[in-house]
């Protein structure tokens, strides 16, 4: 039996992710299937645009045996944190093999790329290279592999995959990675297929267009009113102009950006707006967005360090005789309902709830924190 481990932001869960879980059930039928999910805020700097909880019922729904957290911590930061948030979490679950989406779907090119950024002494040396010319450091990352192994990557699936693999080789985990090849481009706008990559969807479902026809009936259920990122605007204006002086304390806000990021906003009128004002060739939209997430969530560069917890969101009973079966090997602390101070992670993700129960306006998920019990299905 496979213990697999599923990386996941599922803002929303679509046919796409669904398409994915039912192609690991169906090439591997006994396994149990874990799935890591990020919170209230994703890798790309957005709101959730459904709160965790929804996204636990809505993976258990789906045949998914096992959902779990992925900090905010992590959750929010570039491909390499986020990695190694969910592969250090995962690796504690016991999982044998990752299954992820990828454009390329070639793992064997996947794994010598991360053999060259772990062990290639021109690699970082090359990357530094393009930094300075003031390339942003994703290109920098392609440019430079592709110099030292003639192989191109720069979607960003196959970019996160590269994070995974790396992570599991620089750890020597016992874990295969295992490749789905993607069903669309990540940067389609045709509507016409009944698989839709997540952020048009997500364009769909703000601009009030019926999106039913890209959704299970699970997360058709959970979508209420729309989330819009420029919710969050009037928070950021409040925070950045209350904490200007210390702007540079905040996690990813590199020196001198910050004086940028305060200029900018004086003269915005919504976060798009503040986000183009701010980007450089060097500092990109994402970048920018994660900045002022971790601006918004009061996350410091002192609160990166690398401890992790697990907290399971919900199983079922597949899942709940797995969790049994290793619940005395864990190598990392087992959370239930929130308690202040024991977990610096963990209280970044309480203040993560918080700041999500404020822009939705659902003050019960934050009781829902302390008052935490796992979904069972």
């Amino acid at each position: 039996m496979k213990i697999i481990g599923v990386i996941a932001e599922y803002n929303p869960f679509h046919l796409g992710h669904k398409y994915q879980i039912d192609k690991i059930k169906e090439l591997y039928p006994d396994s149990i299937i874990i799935a890591i999910v990020s919170t209230n805020f994703t890798e790309r700097g957005e709101i959730s645009i459904l709160n965790k909880w929804d996204k636990a019922e809505i993976c258990l729904d789906n045949n998914i045996d096992i959902v779990v957290e992925l900090p905010t911590l992590y959750a929010t930061q570039a491909s390499d944190m986020f990695a190694y948030g969910s592969i250090n979490i995962l690796n504690n679950l016991g999982i044998d093999t990752l299954i992820f989406g990828s454009e390329s779907d070639n793992v064997s090119d996947l794994e010598l790329l991360a053999d060259t950024q772990l062990h290639n002494s021109k690699y970082d040396k090359l990357v530094k290279m393009y930094l300075d010319k003031g390339i942003n450091y994703p290109t920098a990352m392609s440019k430079a592999l592709y110099d030292l192994t003639n192989k191109m990557i720069s979607e960003p699936n196959d970019l996160l995959a590269l994070s995974y693999i790396k992570e599991i080789k620089r750890n020597n985990y016992n874990i295969e990675p295992i490749s789905i090849k993607r069903t669309n481009d990540y940067h389609s706008k045709d509507i016409n297929n009944e698989i839709l990559p997540a952020s048009l969807i997500r364009e769909l479902y703000r601009n009030n267009k019926d999106i039913s026809k890209y959704v299970p009936k699970s997360t058709q259920k959970c979508l209420n009113k729309p989330i819009n990122d420029n919710d969050i605007y009037n928070y950021l204006l409040y925070i950045i102009t209350l904490y200007s002086e210390n702007l540079g304390d905040y996690l990813t806000v590199d020196e001198g950006i910050h004086n940028r990021i305060i200029k900018s906003i004086r003269n915005s009128h919504d976060l798009d707006e503040l986000i183009n004002k701010i980007k450089t060739k060097r500092y990109t939209y994402n970048k920018i967005k994660r900045m002022l997430i971790h601006i918004l969530l009061g996350i410091k560069k002192e609160d990166n360090n690398y401890d992790t917890y697990l907290r399971i969101m919900g199983f079922n009973k597949r899942g709940r005789k797995y969790l049994n079966s290793i619940k005395k090997n864990m190598g990392i602390p087992v959370f239930d309902g929130y308690k202040p101070n024991v977990s610096n992670v963990l209280d970044i993700e309480f203040k993560s709830t918080c700041v999500y129960a404020l822009i939705t306006n659902n003050k019960d998920l934050i009781e829902r924190e302390y008052k935490y019990k796992p979904i069972i299905k």
